[in-house]
């Protein structure tokens, strides 16, 4: 297995729930952890609990504007020096029915879910070439293979990502980039919406720690080895 230790890394939506678990993997993996959040509270709020743990960074930034995206890029440049590993967290889920969906909505899913990750993916590739390669890791959903009722644009966006992803492997497998893909089920981030029922106990939820051990997994298989797409189920769900 390959060593984490020394990584560069980004990690989006890295202030809470899945991606600050990620991020929190990453850090006791001895990789040096850039996040971002969309206010700087956040932000800062994540950062106090992680700088104990290793090497953070973190600043306000919005990946579904491409700017912001190429402001958080520049500052990484300037902490770090050079990136070796993109995760892409951040996303939302706004829920409805397609006759009731606002435009509005229906671009928050899309923008965020799957514009985020190219904006992102592109600045991380210009400098992948510097190190010799890199790694995107996707965090998707199985909402990206199972539709439900009410969720026309985050399967949509979801569906778009996991294509993203694997168009991405084959465009740049040749220039030592691998790309894999996350699709799990329900996690018990504290985030209300969509088809799973998060009232009362959620001990049954796939855990955010649950999900960094797989990317941390994933990151750490050696070179010549891609798992280029895992999906994770709560091994009990509710009956």
């Amino acid at each position: 297995m390959e060593s984490l230790s020394g990584k560069l890394a980004v990690v989006t939506g890295g202030t809470r729930g899945i991606g600050r678990a990620i991020a929190k993997r990453l850090l006791g993996e001895g990789a040096a952890v850039a996040i971002c959040g969309r206010t700087s509270q956040s932000v800062e709020s994540a950062l106090s609990a992680l700088r104990p743990l290793g090497c953070v960074f973190g600043m306000a930034a919005d990946v579904s504007q491409v700017d912001q995206v190429h402001t958080l890029f520049e500052a990484v440049d300037r902490e770090f020096g050079g990136l070796d590993i993109l995760v892409n967290n951040a996303g939302q889920g706004v829920f409805g029915k397609v006759a009731e969906l606002t435009p509005e909505q229906w671009r928050a899913n899309i923008e965020l879910n799957l514009n985020g990750p190219f904006y992102c993916s592109r600045e991380a590739l210009a400098r992948f070439g510097k190190r010799g390669g890199g790694f995107i890791v996707n965090i998707s959903s199985l909402a990206a293979k199972n539709p439900f009722s009410g969720g026309a644009g985050y399967n949509a966006s979801k569906f778009g990502l996991n294509g993203f992803s694997e168009a991405m492997m084959l465009d740049h497998r040749y220039d030592n980039v691998r790309v894999a893909s996350i699709m799990p089920g329900s996690v018990d981030t504290g985030v209300f919406g969509g088809p799973a029922d998060r009232t009362g106990d959620t001990s049954w939820m796939i855990a955010p720690e649950d999900v960094a051990e797989t990317v941390a997994m994933v990151l750490r298989m050696p070179a010549r080895t891609l798992i280029s797409r895992i999906e994770m189920r709560p091994s009990q769900p509710r009956k």
